[in-house]
């Protein structure tokens, strides 16, 4: 005991520790017993809110700075992908167009096909039609190595559209039934008069590209509605091509023929698809 008294330092420990259970036990008995807490714990305890709310302020505005970075990037990732969803969607209804408009064409070929067994059918794709002769010339992608020639009938929806004019090797010119070209090689024609007779003439172009059936003997028997064929006579084209029907039948400008308007019954606006008339035996 002696020489515990005389050890100064573990002394002081053991002074201290009483100390300390000391002030806790009477602070934790006080506690117990006030409504309120000491002016030290309370000025304690505002210091460490103040505090923390000091560190949370810079902390949150940073979080919610970060948050709303990443949400304007996502709605901008999101704004990329529905425009490409629009973008795509465009371009699937822009080739729905031009495939529905193949198809048509290609069932029009078809049934060229089922009336005109005496014939070879060659099947091509317009490739070019420059906007300073849209009425008159078109290129198509089929030439001498498919077998076509010269003067060979050019049909597409269903009617003669024109003829070929010009073969190279893989591609062919064509001229349309509405050119301007006054040397132009017009289809000769034929139709059935009222009385039952064959009434024969040739396409022209008059005014703004507006198919005529002229030079027709006993004209004024073709009604309204009557189909017109190629007749074959020219000698370039086949027998028995549908040119179109009658729409309307006048006077000329003199007044001294009928003038013999007809609709066409080819697809002239847009041919995207063309069907090239072969003969099977020579003229």
């Amino acid at each position: 005991m002696k020489k515990f008294l005389q050890n100064k330092k573990l002394l002081t420990v053991c002074v201290v520790l009483i100390v300390i259970f000391s002030v806790l036990g009477t602070s934790v008995h006080l506690r117990n017993k006030r409504n309120t807490p000491l002016i030290i714990q309370s000025f304690g305890n505002d210091i460490v809110a103040v505090g923390t709310r000091i560190v949370d302020w810079p902390v949150s505005l940073v979080s919610g700075g970060l948050n709303n970075v990443n949400a304007l990037l996502n709605a901008q990732n999101e704004n990329n992908y529905l425009k490409s969803k629009v973008t795509n969607l465009e371009q699937t209804k822009a080739r729905n167009s031009v495939l529905e408009a193949e198809n048509k064409q290609l069932k029009s070929a078809l049934k060229i096909k089922g009336s005109l067994a005496d014939y070879d059918l060659v099947s091509a794709s317009v490739i070019s039609r420059s906007p300073d002769s849209w009425t008159d010339l078109l290129v198509i992608n089929k030439g001498a190595t498919s077998g076509l020639r010269k003067n060979m009938a050019v049909m597409s929806g269903g009617g003669v559209i024109g003829r070929v004019i010009e073969v190279n090797a893989a591609s062919a010119k064509v001229e349309l039934i509405t050119t301007s070209d006054k040397d132009a090689n017009r289809f000769a024609v034929e139709a059935t008069a009222t009385n039952g007779k064959k009434v024969h003439g040739i396409i022209t172009v008059v005014g703004d590209n507006t198919l005529a059936f002229t030079q027709a003997i006993d004209s004024n028997k073709l009604k309204q509605g009557t189909q017109v064929y190629t007749s074959g006579m020219g000698g370039n084209s086949p027998k028995g091509l549908l040119i179109g029907s009658i729409a309307k039948a006048t006077r000329d400008s003199f007044g001294l023929s009928d003038l013999i308007k007809i609709k066409p019954a080819g697809e002239l606006n847009d041919p995207s698809l063309v069907t090239v008339i072969r003969r099977k035996v020579e003229d």
